[in-house]
């Protein structure tokens, strides 16, 4: 697939596809959307998830429009959101939705200040497991605490436990979401998913693109669906400008590389 890039030579994700209630109705099949930026969406037969959603209120602009909004949101069983940064963490989303969601969860310190917040939020541990209805959910580590080097975020100390990544066993397959983080040992000693929701963000506080190479060849069945990338306009922030074509002549079958558009959607066939 060609990708476009604008005139400041960013990639850019393809034009949004519109998402509507009928991605939330019940049926036999487990879907993924790719939502923009780090967010997304998992529905499973009879569960709705959004993981990390920012729907609204991130300050710096987009190269996207936003698939959906939060008024036309009909019910959601659970938001997970993986660490505090603000591209991942959305107050104004959260309250947004809260009418609509029926439970929030997080890692630690997360966790804590959502509770603070008023958001009834379920704390958990890193390999700690949870279930939705027949979604079994499992937290996995992630090591993205570069607030310890920044001045401006010493107020307290940042533990590697304050970040995650999911692990999401479905009726159809496994979804692994390794979140914001550097390569880790444990991410190359998985079970191979189904598929990977794929940051390959070339920033030392992310996977970088030759770690990103590196975790895609280790498990070389899984479809790997482009996410982090395309989304916001910082031409300057490595974080937010990977772009798909990089990968193509280095990953193992490279087939499997998924460049969906935002609100586009992704069957599982496990």
């Amino acid at each position: 697939m060609k990708i476009v890039k604008n005139e400041k030579g960013q990639a850019i994700a393809p034009r949004t596809v519109p998402m509507n209630k009928e991605c939330f109705q019940m049926d036999n099949k487990t879907r993924i959307y790719w939502m923009g930026g780090g967010g997304l969406m998992i529905h499973s037969h009879q569960t709705n998830i959004m993981i990390d959603p920012v729907l609204r209120g991130f300050d710096l602009p987009l190269l996207y429009e936003i698939p959906l909004k939060a008024k036309d949101i009909p019910c959601l069983d659970a938001v997970l959101i993986t660490h505090i940064d603000n591209d991942h963490f959305s107050r104004e989303t959260c309250m947004d939705v809260k009418k609509v969601c029926q439970s929030y969860h997080a890692p630690n310190y997360v966790a804590d200040v959502m509770n603070d917040e008023g958001y009834q939020t379920q704390k958990h541990d890193i390999h700690e497991s949870f279930h939705l209805n027949d979604m079994s959910i499992t937290l996995t580590p992630a090591k993205h605490n570069w607030q310890n080097g920044s001045k401006k975020w010493q107020y307290r100390y940042w533990e590697e436990k304050d970040y995650c990544g999911y692990w999401f066993d479905t009726p159809d397959g496994t979804i692994w979401l390794p979140g914001d983080s550097k390569l880790l040992e444990e991410h190359l000693h998985m079970e191979e998913p189904d598929v990977i929701l794929f940051d390959f963000a070339d920033n030392d506080w992310h996977i970088t693109l030759e770690g990103a190479i590196q975790f895609a060849n280790t498990y070389p069945h899984s479809d790997l669906i482009c996410i982090h990338w395309g989304s916001v306009d910082a031409p300057e922030m490595t974080p937010f400008n990977g772009n798909p074509e990089d990968l193509y002549d280095r990953v193992i079958n490279p087939q499997r590389i998924k460049v969906l558009a935002p609100g586009e959607e992704y069957i599982l066939k496990g």
